[in-house]
């Protein structure tokens, strides 16, 4: 993978840029390739776009595609594409195409032919970087409920101690950049997840149920959602 991002990188230098936002448990490099008339440089207006695969490291579909995709953009741009040249000009993409490397080493590993079919899911400490993020929804609801604000909600004060190195590197990631949309990959389903995922709780007659929850969005995200599938 690594080789990979550096040969494209290397093929098209004027147009990209390869960065680290941290490192994984096992000290493996997360790595971003950018592609950017600019690189490096927030330019105004100019929306900024991000991927992440492989965030479990088992589900090597996104890792892939993303690797592929960053190839297409490349070859695209180097051939003339009108499209391909305007989307490079016009918006700054972030790809990363492995946010859990060690998760990835272990099922590479194994190989496909075993029956350990979650080996290699989680990362080197065995967490689910999925699962590993801190739970805004939960904080949003209540906020709503006491008549408080439900957006820019700060993260806990102690998110640092519960988050692991490869899930706070994306936050911090998050948080340094201007991001206005996003895609994390995965494999294993036909499906696509997004805001709120998770839904508000309701009780009735003492049962608990979950209730549609959109946000201000929802049209939007439903449409970016079913573009794949067109």
């Amino acid at each position: 993978m690594v080789q990979a991002l550096f040969r494209v990188q290397s093929q098209c230098p004027y147009v990209t840029r390869i960065y680290s936002i941290g490192r994984s448990v096992e000290g493996r490099h997360l790595y971003v390739l950018e592609f950017s008339d600019y690189p490096g440089i927030h330019e105004p207006l100019e929306p900024e776009f991000k991927y992440v695969g492989n965030m479990h490291g088992n589900e090597v579909l996104g890792r892939e595609l993303l690797l592929q995709l960053s190839e297409f953009l490349c070859e695209e741009y180097r051939r003339g594409n009108e499209r391909i040249t305007h989307l490079i000009h016009d918006t700054r993409i972030h790809i990363m195409p492995s946010m859990n490397p060690d998760g990835y080493e272990v099922a590479a590993k194994q190989g496909p032919d075993s029956n350990g079919y979650l080996t290699g899911r989680n990362n080197a400490n065995g967490v689910d970087l999925n699962r590993n993020f801190p739970d805004l929804n939960t904080f949003m609801y209540y906020s709503g409920e006491i008549n408080g604000r439900n957006h820019h909600i700060p993260l806990p004060d102690n998110w640092k101690s519960q988050v692991e190195p490869e899930t706070l590197a994306v936050i911090q990631w998050i948080s340094s950049y201007n991001f206005v949309l996003s895609a994390n990959l995965h494999g294993g389903a036909v499906v696509a997840n997004y805001p709120y995922d998770k839904s508000q709780d309701q009780r009735f007659r003492s049962h608990r149920r979950t209730v549609n929850t959109p946000t201000p969005d929802d049209k939007l995200f439903q449409k970016v959602s079913m573009a794949p599938g067109r």
